[in-house]
């Protein structure tokens, strides 16, 4: 059977390939070179953490909120009840679903950030 690569294994191929000439570049294209490589780095961690991280996201706004939707629906109407103040800081739980809704964020963006800054 044939298999293809995987969207991610390609992303990694291209930020190899990039990482390897970028030493051979002029400080500007080495420099665009290595945020492309930063790009292809999170485009990889999207496809391969994002799917898990917006069910969570999901599971938790749902259970928050009372309501079912996607997360784009679930996130509007998160927005709307923190905008209205139909929820503040002291909502039970609401804190702790948005840290690990950002901590879940993060881990995709920008994976070597430690918020205890060490």
């Amino acid at each position: 059977m044939i298999t293809h690569p995987r969207t991610e294994e390609l992303a990694q191929a291209v930020a190899g390939w990039i990482d390897q000439i970028r030493p051979q570049l002029d400080p500007r294209n080495a420099f665009l070179a290595r945020v492309a490589v930063n790009v292809l780095g999170v485009i990889g961690r999207e496809l391969t953490e994002g799917p898990a991280a917006e069910r969570q996201a999901v599971s938790e706004m749902s259970a928050l909120l009372g309501e079912t939707g996607d997360v784009e629906t679930l996130n509007e109407a998160l927005c709307q009840a923190l905008e209205t103040g139909a929820m503040d800081r002291d909502t039970p739980g609401l804190l702790a679903v948005l840290r690990r809704m950002t901590e879940a964020r993060v881990a995709i963006d920008q994976p070597s950030y430690r918020a205890d800054g060490t």
